[in-house]
């Protein structure tokens, strides 16, 4: 089983930067690609970023493209994301997943193992 432990959400205001980190625990070597998602208030869970296991290869929601960098520290076993000018639509609990896919998933039930998640408020 893989834990994973997400961090560094809070309130900030638009325009802001925020670094998200998710650590992972447990039998950390099934996990390959590894994902953000976030869940505003009354909406679905949505794809954010995600990111193979070597960190070459990545994917990005076209809402946060340019703002936004996922990144991971395999020897630290924890994933990042960098989030820049954050906007009040970017308000909403992010999670952190892992796959056991090689290849860089965007759909949430490639993912087998979830964090608790970490909200993240945007004032205007």
């Amino acid at each position: 089983q893989v834990q994973l432990v997400e961090s560094g959400g809070g309130l900030v205001q638009a325009g802001d930067s925020l670094r998200l980190s998710c650590k992972a625990s447990g039998r950390t070597y099934t996990i390959y690609t590894m994902g953000w998602f976030r869940r505003a208030p009354g909406k679905e869970r949505d794809f954010v970023a995600a990111i193979s296991r070597n960190g070459i290869n990545t994917e990005y929601a076209d809402s946060v493209k340019g703002r936004f960098t996922i990144s991971r520290d395999n020897a630290k076993n924890t994933m990042y994301l960098q989030m820049n000018s954050l906007k009040p639509e970017d308000t909403a609990v992010y999670f952190c997943a892992s796959s056991w896919y090689v290849t860089v998933q965007t759909a949430p039930e490639n993912y087998d193992a979830w964090g608790q998640g970490t909200q993240v408020t945007v004032s205007s």
